[in-house]
Protein backbone atom coordinates (compact mmCIF):
# COMPACT_ATOMS: atom_id res chain seq x y z
CA UNK A 1 0.00 0.00 0.00
CA UNK A 2 2.60 2.53 0.91
CA UNK A 3 4.03 1.92 -2.28
CA UNK A 4 1.11 2.37 -4.21
CA UNK A 5 1.12 5.91 -2.68
CA UNK A 6 4.43 6.74 -3.40
CA UNK A 7 4.10 5.97 -6.53
CA UNK A 8 0.89 8.42 -6.85
CA UNK A 9 3.06 10.78 -5.13
CA UNK A 10 5.56 10.52 -7.83
CA UNK A 11 3.38 10.10 -10.69
CA UNK A 12 1.65 13.36 -9.51
CA UNK A 13 4.82 15.17 -9.29
CA UNK A 14 5.91 14.01 -12.70
CA UNK A 15 2.73 15.34 -14.08
CA UNK A 16 3.17 18.67 -12.13
CA UNK A 17 6.71 19.36 -13.18
CA UNK A 18 5.61 18.61 -17.18
CA UNK A 19 2.75 21.02 -16.51
CA UNK A 20 5.49 23.46 -15.26
CA UNK A 21 7.65 22.95 -18.30
CA UNK A 22 5.17 23.67 -20.65
CA UNK A 23 4.27 26.65 -19.17
CA UNK A 24 7.49 28.41 -19.43
CA UNK A 25 7.85 27.57 -22.91
CA UNK A 26 4.74 28.95 -24.07
CA UNK A 27 4.64 32.53 -25.16
CA UNK A 28 4.65 35.21 -22.45
CA UNK A 29 4.43 32.64 -19.76
CA UNK A 30 0.83 31.57 -20.32
CA UNK A 31 -0.48 27.58 -20.73
CA UNK A 32 -2.90 27.83 -23.94
CA UNK A 33 -3.27 24.21 -24.29
CA UNK A 34 -5.51 21.59 -22.53
CA UNK A 35 -3.06 19.83 -19.84
CA UNK A 36 -3.00 16.73 -21.15
CA UNK A 37 -0.97 17.97 -24.58
CA UNK A 38 1.13 20.14 -22.16
CA UNK A 39 2.02 16.83 -20.96
CA UNK A 40 2.68 15.14 -24.04
CA UNK A 41 4.51 18.20 -25.43
CA UNK A 42 6.93 18.27 -22.52
CA UNK A 43 7.23 14.05 -22.30
CA UNK A 44 6.82 12.46 -24.95
CA UNK A 45 7.11 8.98 -23.45
CA UNK A 46 4.44 9.55 -21.29
CA UNK A 47 1.22 7.38 -21.65
CA UNK A 48 -1.56 10.14 -21.89
CA UNK A 49 -4.96 7.68 -20.39
CA UNK A 50 -7.13 9.00 -23.21
CA UNK A 51 -7.12 11.80 -25.76
CA UNK A 52 -10.48 11.29 -27.17
CA UNK A 53 -11.85 13.65 -24.62
CA UNK A 54 -9.35 16.65 -23.74
CA UNK A 55 -9.93 18.16 -20.48
CA UNK A 56 -9.79 22.10 -20.30
CA UNK A 57 -7.07 23.93 -18.09
CA UNK A 58 -8.72 25.67 -15.49
CA UNK A 59 -8.59 29.56 -16.65
CA UNK A 60 -5.80 31.33 -14.06
CA UNK A 61 -6.98 34.01 -11.75
CA UNK A 62 -5.81 37.76 -12.76
CA UNK A 63 -2.51 38.51 -12.65
CA UNK A 64 -2.16 40.06 -9.10
CA UNK A 65 0.80 42.57 -8.18
CA UNK A 66 1.54 44.45 -4.75
CA UNK A 67 0.68 48.15 -4.95
CA UNK A 68 3.08 51.19 -4.55
CA UNK A 69 1.98 53.67 -2.30
CA UNK A 70 4.81 55.47 -2.45
CA UNK A 71 3.69 58.35 -5.00
CA UNK A 72 0.12 58.94 -2.61
CA UNK A 73 1.88 59.28 -0.01
CA UNK A 74 4.63 61.29 -1.41
CA UNK A 75 1.41 63.55 -3.57
CA UNK A 76 -1.15 63.74 -0.86
CA UNK A 77 0.83 63.52 2.53
CA UNK A 78 1.23 67.14 2.65
CA UNK A 79 -2.62 67.71 2.78
CA UNK A 80 -2.22 65.46 6.24
CA UNK A 81 -2.49 67.60 9.10
CA UNK A 82 -1.58 66.72 12.49
CA UNK A 83 -4.25 68.32 15.33
CA UNK A 84 -3.28 69.39 18.73
CA UNK A 85 -6.12 70.10 21.19
CA UNK A 86 -6.28 71.28 24.72
CA UNK A 87 -9.41 71.81 27.15
CA UNK A 88 -10.78 69.89 29.43
CA UNK A 89 -13.63 66.88 30.01
CA UNK A 90 -15.64 64.72 32.63
CA UNK A 91 -14.04 61.93 33.24
CA UNK A 92 -15.73 59.01 34.92
CA UNK A 93 -13.92 58.33 38.08
CA UNK A 94 -13.92 54.42 38.35
CA UNK A 95 -11.80 54.80 34.97
CA UNK A 96 -8.40 55.21 37.26
CA UNK A 97 -5.95 55.12 34.18
CA UNK A 98 -7.98 57.47 31.94
CA UNK A 99 -7.32 60.78 33.90
CA UNK A 100 -3.21 59.84 33.74
CA UNK A 101 -3.94 59.15 29.61
CA UNK A 102 -6.04 62.46 29.72
CA UNK A 103 -2.83 63.70 30.59
CA UNK A 104 -0.01 62.17 28.02
CA UNK A 105 0.35 64.38 24.46
CA UNK A 106 0.68 60.99 23.00
CA UNK A 107 -2.11 59.17 24.90
CA UNK A 108 -5.41 61.55 24.72
CA UNK A 109 -6.98 60.56 21.55
CA UNK A 110 -10.83 59.33 22.35
CA UNK A 111 -10.39 57.05 20.03
CA UNK A 112 -9.74 55.10 22.74
CA UNK A 113 -13.31 54.84 24.13
CA UNK A 114 -14.64 53.35 21.38
CA UNK A 115 -16.87 50.86 22.93
CA UNK A 116 -15.21 51.52 26.25
CA UNK A 117 -18.42 53.47 26.71
CA UNK A 118 -21.03 50.61 26.48
CA UNK A 119 -19.05 48.56 29.60
CA UNK A 120 -20.94 49.22 32.48
CA UNK A 121 -22.04 52.30 34.62
CA UNK A 122 -20.11 55.04 35.64
CA UNK A 123 -20.01 55.82 39.20
CA UNK A 124 -19.21 59.66 38.87
CA UNK A 125 -17.76 62.44 36.94
CA UNK A 126 -14.74 64.81 37.62
CA UNK A 127 -13.50 67.51 35.05
CA UNK A 128 -9.70 66.88 34.01
CA UNK A 129 -7.63 68.98 31.73
CA UNK A 130 -6.97 67.52 28.23
CA UNK A 131 -3.95 67.56 25.98
CA UNK A 132 -5.05 65.73 22.99
CA UNK A 133 -3.78 64.11 19.11
CA UNK A 134 -5.06 63.69 15.83
CA UNK A 135 -4.89 64.13 12.54
CA UNK A 136 -6.78 65.69 9.61
CA UNK A 137 -6.81 66.42 5.93
CA UNK A 138 -7.29 69.80 3.61
CA UNK A 139 -9.79 69.72 1.46
CA UNK A 140 -9.71 73.45 0.14
CA UNK A 141 -7.31 75.77 -0.41
CA UNK A 142 -8.14 78.31 1.53
CA UNK A 143 -7.73 75.88 4.48
CA UNK A 144 -11.37 73.83 5.07
CA UNK A 145 -9.88 70.36 7.27
CA UNK A 146 -12.08 67.77 8.15
CA UNK A 147 -11.32 65.48 10.94
CA UNK A 148 -13.21 63.41 13.49
CA UNK A 149 -15.44 65.06 15.96
CA UNK A 150 -13.90 63.17 18.92
CA UNK A 151 -10.87 64.76 18.07
CA UNK A 152 -11.74 68.32 18.96
CA UNK A 153 -14.36 67.32 21.51
CA UNK A 154 -14.07 69.38 24.76
CA UNK A 155 -11.41 71.62 23.33
CA UNK A 156 -10.85 75.04 23.97
CA UNK A 157 -7.72 76.01 21.45
CA UNK A 158 -7.15 73.56 18.42
CA UNK A 159 -3.77 74.21 16.61
CA UNK A 160 -3.31 72.13 13.06
CA UNK A 161 0.53 71.73 11.80
CA UNK A 162 1.50 71.17 8.34
CA UNK A 163 4.08 68.81 7.11
CA UNK A 164 6.50 71.91 6.21
CA UNK A 165 6.00 72.87 10.25
CA UNK A 166 3.79 75.59 9.75
CA UNK A 167 1.51 75.83 12.79
CA UNK A 168 -2.04 77.31 12.62
CA UNK A 169 -4.61 78.38 14.74
CA UNK A 170 -8.07 76.47 13.86
CA UNK A 171 -11.32 77.49 13.99
CA UNK A 172 -14.23 74.86 14.89
CA UNK A 173 -16.56 75.56 11.86
CA UNK A 174 -19.03 72.96 13.39
CA UNK A 175 -19.08 69.24 14.49
CA UNK A 176 -21.59 66.62 14.45
CA UNK A 177 -21.20 63.57 17.38
CA UNK A 178 -23.33 61.75 15.69
CA UNK A 179 -21.63 60.81 12.18
CA UNK A 180 -18.13 61.68 14.10
CA UNK A 181 -17.52 64.26 11.61
CA UNK A 182 -16.03 67.58 12.51
CA UNK A 183 -14.45 71.25 9.82
CA UNK A 184 -11.96 73.07 10.88
CA UNK A 185 -10.72 76.59 9.38
CA UNK A 186 -7.62 77.90 9.35
CA UNK A 187 -6.47 81.15 8.16
CA UNK A 188 -4.13 80.33 5.14
CA UNK A 189 -3.91 80.66 0.97
CA UNK A 190 -2.47 78.16 -1.68
CA UNK A 191 -2.95 75.33 0.46
CA UNK A 192 -2.67 71.76 -0.57
CA UNK A 193 -5.35 69.51 -0.78
CA UNK A 194 -6.50 65.92 -1.04
CA UNK A 195 -8.99 64.76 -4.20
CA UNK A 196 -12.44 62.90 -2.82
CA UNK A 197 -13.90 59.98 -3.87
CA UNK A 198 -17.19 58.07 -3.69
CA UNK A 199 -16.82 55.10 -0.65
CA UNK A 200 -19.50 53.35 -2.67
CA UNK A 201 -17.10 52.57 -5.49
CA UNK A 202 -14.70 50.27 -2.97
CA UNK A 203 -14.64 46.76 -3.19
CA UNK A 204 -14.39 44.52 -0.09
CA UNK A 205 -10.60 43.12 -0.53
CA UNK A 206 -9.10 46.47 -2.65
CA UNK A 207 -6.13 48.20 -1.03
CA UNK A 208 -6.49 50.83 1.03
CA UNK A 209 -3.85 53.59 2.54
CA UNK A 210 -3.87 56.07 5.73
CA UNK A 211 -1.84 58.41 6.87
CA UNK A 212 -1.86 59.93 10.20
CA UNK A 213 0.07 60.68 13.64
CA UNK A 214 -0.81 57.91 15.47
CA UNK A 215 0.93 58.44 19.00
CA UNK A 216 1.93 61.94 17.64
CA UNK A 217 4.44 60.50 15.24
CA UNK A 218 3.16 62.08 12.48
CA UNK A 219 3.12 61.78 8.68
CA UNK A 220 3.06 57.70 9.19
CA UNK A 221 1.47 55.51 6.46
CA UNK A 222 0.07 52.63 6.69
CA UNK A 223 -1.82 49.81 4.41
CA UNK A 224 -3.98 47.08 4.39
CA UNK A 225 -7.29 45.93 2.51
CA UNK A 226 -11.10 46.49 3.21
CA UNK A 227 -12.78 44.33 5.44
CA UNK A 228 -15.92 44.71 4.96
CA UNK A 229 -18.32 47.94 4.01
CA UNK A 230 -21.65 49.07 5.99
CA UNK A 231 -20.79 47.64 8.51
CA UNK A 232 -22.65 49.19 11.48
CA UNK A 233 -21.56 48.98 15.31
CA UNK A 234 -23.79 50.15 18.23
CA UNK A 235 -24.09 54.21 17.78
CA UNK A 236 -26.05 52.65 14.07
CA UNK A 237 -25.42 56.15 12.50
CA UNK A 238 -22.93 55.24 9.90
CA UNK A 239 -22.11 52.87 7.31
CA UNK A 240 -18.42 52.04 8.15
CA UNK A 241 -16.02 51.13 5.85
CA UNK A 242 -14.26 48.18 7.93
CA UNK A 243 -10.07 47.62 7.21
CA UNK A 244 -7.10 45.70 8.50
CA UNK A 245 -5.23 49.09 7.91
CA UNK A 246 -2.69 49.76 11.20
CA UNK A 247 -4.71 52.49 13.03
CA UNK A 248 -4.03 53.25 16.38
CA UNK A 249 -4.96 56.52 18.56
CA UNK A 250 -3.77 59.71 16.83
CA UNK A 251 -4.72 58.46 13.68
CA UNK A 252 -8.53 59.29 14.31
CA UNK A 253 -9.73 61.94 11.52
CA UNK A 254 -6.94 60.96 9.17
CA UNK A 255 -7.61 60.47 5.67
CA UNK A 256 -7.87 56.76 3.92
CA UNK A 257 -6.94 56.50 0.72
CA UNK A 258 -7.81 54.17 -2.17
CA UNK A 259 -5.20 53.09 -4.72
CA UNK A 260 -5.65 56.10 -7.47
CA UNK A 261 -4.80 58.51 -4.45
CA UNK A 262 -8.41 59.33 -3.92
CA UNK A 263 -9.74 59.88 0.11
CA UNK A 264 -12.57 57.42 0.45
CA UNK A 265 -13.11 57.95 4.31
CA UNK A 266 -12.29 58.76 7.50
CA UNK A 267 -10.60 57.03 10.27
CA UNK A 268 -12.57 57.04 13.09
CA UNK A 269 -12.37 54.11 15.44
CA UNK A 270 -11.12 50.85 16.26
CA UNK A 271 -11.93 47.52 18.39
CA UNK A 272 -9.46 47.10 20.72
CA UNK A 273 -9.37 45.61 24.31
CA UNK A 274 -5.26 46.82 24.60
CA UNK A 275 -6.04 50.70 23.19
CA UNK A 276 -3.66 49.95 20.51
CA UNK A 277 -4.51 48.35 16.92
CA UNK A 278 -5.96 44.78 17.14
CA UNK A 279 -6.81 44.35 13.12
CA UNK A 280 -10.42 45.80 12.96
CA UNK A 281 -10.22 49.54 11.96
CA UNK A 282 -13.45 51.25 10.74
CA UNK A 283 -13.87 54.72 8.82
CA UNK A 284 -16.47 57.07 7.85
CA UNK A 285 -17.63 56.81 4.38
CA UNK A 286 -16.17 60.48 2.58
CA UNK A 287 -19.75 60.77 1.26
CA UNK A 288 -21.24 60.17 4.23
CA UNK A 289 -18.41 63.50 5.74
CA UNK A 290 -19.33 65.23 2.73
CA UNK A 291 -23.06 65.56 3.27
CA UNK A 292 -21.86 66.49 7.18
CA UNK A 293 -19.46 68.97 5.70
CA UNK A 294 -21.85 71.15 3.44
CA UNK A 295 -24.72 71.51 6.10
CA UNK A 296 -21.95 72.92 9.08
CA UNK A 297 -20.32 75.09 6.13
CA UNK A 298 -23.70 76.41 5.00
CA UNK A 299 -25.56 76.26 7.76
CA UNK A 300 -22.98 75.50 11.28
CA UNK A 301 -24.95 72.73 12.31
CA UNK A 302 -26.15 69.33 11.28
CA UNK A 303 -29.91 68.00 11.16
CA UNK A 304 -30.73 64.45 11.12
CA UNK A 305 -33.87 62.90 9.97
CA UNK A 306 -35.62 60.18 12.29
CA UNK A 307 -38.47 57.76 11.62
CA UNK A 308 -39.34 56.93 15.24
CA UNK A 309 -39.02 52.80 15.82
CA UNK A 310 -36.96 50.45 17.93
CA UNK A 311 -35.80 47.46 16.07
CA UNK A 312 -34.43 44.21 16.06
CA UNK A 313 -32.04 41.91 14.24
CA UNK A 314 -34.19 39.52 12.48
CA UNK A 315 -32.79 36.03 13.12
CA UNK A 316 -33.48 32.17 11.54
CA UNK A 317 -35.78 32.22 14.79
CA UNK A 318 -37.90 34.91 13.43
CA UNK A 319 -37.54 34.61 10.17
CA UNK A 320 -39.16 30.96 10.82
CA UNK A 321 -42.01 32.38 12.96
CA UNK A 322 -42.42 35.07 10.89
CA UNK A 323 -42.95 33.40 7.46
CA UNK A 324 -39.96 35.25 5.82
CA UNK A 325 -37.99 33.59 3.18
CA UNK A 326 -34.25 34.90 4.42
CA UNK A 327 -33.42 36.27 7.84
CA UNK A 328 -33.16 40.20 6.61
CA UNK A 329 -35.09 42.85 7.42
CA UNK A 330 -35.11 45.21 10.74
CA UNK A 331 -37.73 44.01 13.34
CA UNK A 332 -40.19 46.78 14.52
CA UNK A 333 -40.17 46.55 18.55
CA UNK A 334 -40.90 49.92 19.41
CA UNK A 335 -43.15 52.85 17.67
CA UNK A 336 -43.00 56.20 19.22
CA UNK A 337 -46.20 57.99 19.79
CA UNK A 338 -47.02 61.00 17.34
CA UNK A 339 -43.64 59.89 15.53
CA UNK A 340 -43.45 59.58 11.65
CA UNK A 341 -43.55 55.65 11.79
CA UNK A 342 -46.73 56.02 13.57
CA UNK A 343 -48.42 58.30 10.94
CA UNK A 344 -46.84 55.95 8.29
CA UNK A 345 -48.75 52.90 9.95
CA UNK A 346 -45.90 51.12 11.14
CA UNK A 347 -46.28 48.56 14.02
CA UNK A 348 -44.53 46.27 16.30
CA UNK A 349 -44.00 43.55 14.61
CA UNK A 350 -43.36 44.63 11.05
CA UNK A 351 -40.38 43.67 9.30
CA UNK A 352 -39.04 46.74 7.28
CA UNK A 353 -36.95 45.16 4.60
CA UNK A 354 -36.44 47.95 2.17
CA UNK A 355 -36.47 52.04 2.28
CA UNK A 356 -36.52 53.89 -0.81
CA UNK A 357 -35.61 50.95 -2.82
CA UNK A 358 -32.27 50.43 -0.35
CA UNK A 359 -32.68 46.60 0.75
CA UNK A 360 -32.34 46.65 4.97
CA UNK A 361 -30.08 43.75 5.59
CA UNK A 362 -29.61 43.63 8.70
CA UNK A 363 -31.34 45.35 11.90
CA UNK A 364 -28.51 48.40 12.03
CA UNK A 365 -28.77 49.41 7.85
CA UNK A 366 -31.70 50.86 8.94
CA UNK A 367 -30.81 54.40 12.09
CA UNK A 368 -27.81 54.14 9.37
CA UNK A 369 -30.38 55.51 6.41
CA UNK A 370 -32.81 56.90 8.19
CA UNK A 371 -30.41 58.84 10.20
CA UNK A 372 -28.26 60.79 6.69
CA UNK A 373 -31.34 61.43 4.93
CA UNK A 374 -33.32 64.98 5.65
CA UNK A 375 -36.27 66.04 8.00
CA UNK A 376 -38.76 66.06 5.88
CA UNK A 377 -38.15 63.60 2.78
CA UNK A 378 -41.16 61.29 2.07
CA UNK A 379 -39.84 57.48 2.08
CA UNK A 380 -41.22 54.20 0.74
CA UNK A 381 -41.11 52.03 2.62
CA UNK A 382 -41.43 48.37 1.74
CA UNK A 383 -42.26 45.96 4.90
CA UNK A 384 -43.41 42.47 5.96
CA UNK A 385 -46.80 41.85 7.81
CA UNK A 386 -48.58 38.63 8.53
CA UNK A 387 -47.09 37.12 5.83
CA UNK A 388 -47.36 39.45 2.81
CA UNK A 389 -45.85 42.32 1.61
CA UNK A 390 -47.33 45.68 2.36
CA UNK A 391 -45.80 49.57 1.40
CA UNK A 392 -45.66 52.21 3.34
CA UNK A 393 -44.88 55.78 3.12
CA UNK A 394 -43.53 58.08 5.69
CA UNK A 395 -42.09 61.59 5.62
CA UNK A 396 -39.69 61.76 8.08
CA UNK A 397 -39.07 64.03 10.99
CA UNK A 398 -36.22 66.08 12.85
CA UNK A 399 -34.18 64.01 14.76
CA UNK A 400 -33.94 66.76 17.55
CA UNK A 401 -37.77 66.79 18.22
CA UNK A 402 -38.87 64.87 21.16
CA UNK A 403 -41.87 62.82 20.51
CA UNK A 404 -44.04 60.77 23.57
CA UNK A 405 -43.22 57.49 25.12
CA UNK A 406 -43.24 54.34 23.25
CA UNK A 407 -46.87 53.43 22.44
CA UNK A 408 -47.94 50.39 24.16
CA UNK A 409 -50.68 47.96 21.62
CA UNK A 410 -54.14 46.94 23.65
CA UNK A 411 -54.56 43.34 24.47
CA UNK A 412 -57.18 41.14 28.65
CA UNK A 413 -57.19 30.69 34.33
CA UNK A 414 -53.71 29.89 34.03
CA UNK A 415 -52.67 27.30 31.72
CA UNK A 416 -49.66 25.29 30.23
CA UNK A 417 -48.91 26.11 27.04
CA UNK A 418 -46.62 24.48 24.31
CA UNK A 419 -44.47 27.23 25.18
CA UNK A 420 -43.93 26.04 28.20
CA UNK A 421 -45.24 29.59 29.98
CA UNK A 422 -48.08 29.47 32.53
CA UNK A 423 -50.08 32.86 31.63
CA UNK A 424 -53.03 34.82 32.74
CA UNK A 425 -54.57 38.07 31.91
CA UNK A 426 -53.67 41.09 34.01
CA UNK A 427 -55.49 42.10 36.92
CA UNK A 428 -56.58 45.96 36.78
CA UNK A 429 -54.09 46.94 39.28
CA UNK A 430 -51.27 45.47 37.20
CA UNK A 431 -52.29 47.58 34.26
CA UNK A 432 -52.34 50.49 36.10
CA UNK A 433 -48.99 50.25 37.16
CA UNK A 434 -47.61 48.71 34.01
CA UNK A 435 -49.60 51.51 32.03
CA UNK A 436 -50.48 49.06 29.14
CA UNK A 437 -54.51 48.68 28.63
CA UNK A 438 -53.98 44.88 28.65
CA UNK A 439 -51.42 41.68 28.14
CA UNK A 440 -50.90 38.70 29.57
CA UNK A 441 -48.69 38.19 32.69
CA UNK A 442 -45.92 35.37 32.30
CA UNK A 443 -46.33 33.53 35.88
CA UNK A 444 -44.07 30.68 34.79
CA UNK A 445 -41.44 30.04 32.22
CA UNK A 446 -40.11 26.92 31.55
CA UNK A 447 -39.07 24.55 28.65
CA UNK A 448 -38.55 26.41 24.91
CA UNK A 449 -39.61 29.54 26.66
CA UNK A 450 -37.44 29.55 29.38
CA UNK A 451 -34.19 28.38 26.74
CA UNK A 452 -34.92 31.50 25.15
CA UNK A 453 -34.41 33.75 27.54
CA UNK A 454 -38.29 34.50 28.27
CA UNK A 455 -38.84 35.43 32.38
CA UNK A 456 -41.57 35.08 35.07
CA UNK A 457 -43.04 38.70 35.56
CA UNK A 458 -42.45 39.67 31.61
CA UNK A 459 -45.87 40.87 29.97
CA UNK A 460 -46.81 38.82 26.64
CA UNK A 461 -48.21 41.87 24.25
CA UNK A 462 -48.03 39.72 20.64
CA UNK A 463 -46.97 36.58 19.39
CA UNK A 464 -45.76 36.23 15.65
CA UNK A 465 -46.87 40.06 15.52
CA UNK A 466 -50.16 39.22 16.23
CA UNK A 467 -51.50 41.46 19.55
CA UNK A 468 -53.03 38.61 22.22
CA UNK A 469 -55.61 39.15 24.66
CA UNK A 470 -56.31 35.77 25.90
CA UNK A 471 -54.67 32.40 26.25
CA UNK A 472 -56.63 31.10 23.69
CA UNK A 473 -55.31 33.00 21.60
CA UNK A 474 -51.90 31.98 22.29
CA UNK A 475 -52.80 28.54 21.55
CA UNK A 476 -54.07 29.07 18.29
CA UNK A 477 -51.24 31.52 16.84
CA UNK A 478 -48.69 28.13 18.23
CA UNK A 479 -50.70 26.00 16.47
CA UNK A 480 -50.36 27.37 13.16
CA UNK A 481 -46.74 27.43 13.70
CA UNK A 482 -44.29 25.24 12.60
CA UNK A 483 -40.68 25.81 13.48
CA UNK A 484 -41.03 28.55 15.78
CA UNK A 485 -42.31 31.91 17.34
CA UNK A 486 -41.90 35.24 18.01
CA UNK A 487 -43.10 36.62 21.29
CA UNK A 488 -43.19 40.52 21.59
CA UNK A 489 -42.78 40.83 25.82
CA UNK A 490 -42.92 43.92 27.91
CA UNK A 491 -40.12 43.53 30.37
CA UNK A 492 -40.08 46.83 32.52
CA UNK A 493 -40.17 50.03 30.10
CA UNK A 494 -39.16 48.10 27.19
CA UNK A 495 -40.66 45.91 24.99
CA UNK A 496 -38.50 43.19 22.79
CA UNK A 497 -38.71 40.58 20.38
CA UNK A 498 -37.76 36.91 21.57
CA UNK A 499 -37.40 33.89 18.79
CA UNK A 500 -38.76 30.90 20.34
CA UNK A 501 -38.50 27.55 19.00
CA UNK A 502 -41.03 25.11 18.84
CA UNK A 503 -41.10 21.22 19.32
Amino acid sequence: MSQTTLFGSMTVKRLTLAVAAAGVLAAGGAIAVHQNNAVAAAAPGLTVASAAAPVAAPVPAPLMTLPDFSVIAAHNGPAVVNISVTGSTKTAMDMGDQASRRGDPFGDDPFFEFFRRFQGQQRGMREVPTHGVGSGFIISPDGVILTNAHVVRDASEVSVKLTDRREFRAKVLGSDPKTDVAVLKIDAKNLPVVPLAKANDLRVGEWVLAIGSPYGLESTVTAGVVSAKGRSLPDGNVPFIQTDVAVNPGNSGGPLFNTRGEVVGINSQIYSQTGGYQGLSFAIPIDVANKVKDQIVATGKVVHAKLGVSVQEVNQGFADSFGLPTPEGALVSNVERGSAAEKAGLKPGDVIRKLNGQTVVSSGDLPAIVGLATPGDKVALQVWRQGKSVDLTATLANAADKTADADQPAHGASAKLKLGLALRPLDPQEKRESGLAGGLLIEDAGGAAANAGVQPGDVLLSVNGRPVTSIEQVREVVAKSDKSVALLIQRGDEKIFIPVRLG
